[in-house]
């Protein structure tokens, strides 16, 4: 991409402030916005101190422009991204709005983990130019971006979307149809459903199964994918072992019951001290201070 688009990012929270990070340190003008004071009056700190702490260019701060109005933050764009909170109704209206603003050339996406890129888009008139980028937190880390087209996408929107983030460092995954989860998700659920089933059918404990996972597969998930993994053992063992296994595998179409029944009793994770398993405040701030730690790792190794 020869020249630098202008982009505007509606909600400056979690998400938003780190994809408005990412594209001002790959050089672009970013406008922001957000109804609520505190996020926009905080954004322009909250990237700088990130930009500092990971030893990125300081300056790229400078290229960030928060805008309480809406309608001028999304005027003179070229890709407008939503990352306001997942609320269907609160999305629609936002599109809504946004298009009576935005130009006819604009590019508009939505950043959502699950939700039907579809559904959010069916109110616009030009509905070729909308797609969804699904960003995974924290998005100044983790490299991949979701681009998910729906029947009404054209071409032209999914290939400049899908330059502009990897000219931006990212890495783009084309999902060609706007399904429940997209890709990531899907994949990641899988893997909870049935480790939700092991613990409730008594096979063993929640800290057993995590365990399991980061000693043995988990280790190298970052390199070999798993039909890389299928293709190095072959086809014909992996259509054995699915053979045996497959079968005794959780394939409820709904939520466990014990998952609902942990909701249920108010075991919320993190959020109430207790989920799968217990956690003190001090185990949840060890716990999240490795996962950081793990992933800026991660970057600094890719960027050699």
């Amino acid at each position: 991409m020869s020249e630098k688009a202008r982009i505007a990012v509606v909600g400056a929270g979690l998400m938003g402030h780190g994809i408005a990070q990412v594209f001002a340190l790959a050089g672009h003008d970013v406008t922001i916005t957000d109804s609520f004071t505190a996020n926009l009056d905080t954004v322009k700190s909250r990237i700088a101190t990130n930009l500092r702490d990971l030893g990125d260019d300081e300056t790229a701060v400078s290229r960030v422009w928060p805008m309480a109005n809406l309608a001028e933050a999304v005027r003179n764009a070229d890709f407008v991204v939503e990352a306001v909170l997942e609320d269907m109704p609160l999305k629609q209206k936002l599109f809504a709005e946004i298009e009576t603003h935005v130009r006819a050339d604009a590019i508009l996406a939505s950043n959502t983990s699950v939700m039907p890129i579809t559904q959010i888009m069916q109110g616009l008139r030009d509905r070729s130019r909308a797609l969804g980028t699904h960003w995974w937190n924290p998005p100044f880390l983790v490299p991949l971006v979701e681009v998910i087209g729906t029947q009404w996408t054209s071409q032209a929107a999914i290939d400049f979307t899908m330059t502009l983030h990897a000219d931006a460092g990212k890495q783009p995954a084309h999902v060609k149809k706007d399904v429940p989860g997209f890709i990531g998700n899907r994949l990641q659920h899988a893997l909870w459903r049935e480790a939700i089933s092991l613990v409730e059918n008594g096979i063993c404990d929640a800290e057993t199964v995590d365990m399991v996972i980061k000693a043995a597969f988990g280790r190298r998930l970052a390199v070999l994918g798993p039909l890389e993994n299928a293709d190095l053992v072959g086809t014909d063992l992996t259509l054995a072992i699915h053979n045996t296994v497959l079968p005794d595998i959780d394939r409820r179409p709904g939520p466990s019951p014990y998952l609902e029944a942990l909701v249920g009793k108010g075991k919320l994770g993190f959020k109430s001290g207790e989920g799968f398993r217990t956690w003190t405040p001090e185990q949840q701030t060890t716990l999240r201070a490795k996962v950081l730690q793990h992933l800026k790792k991660a970057r600094e190794s890719d960027a050699k």
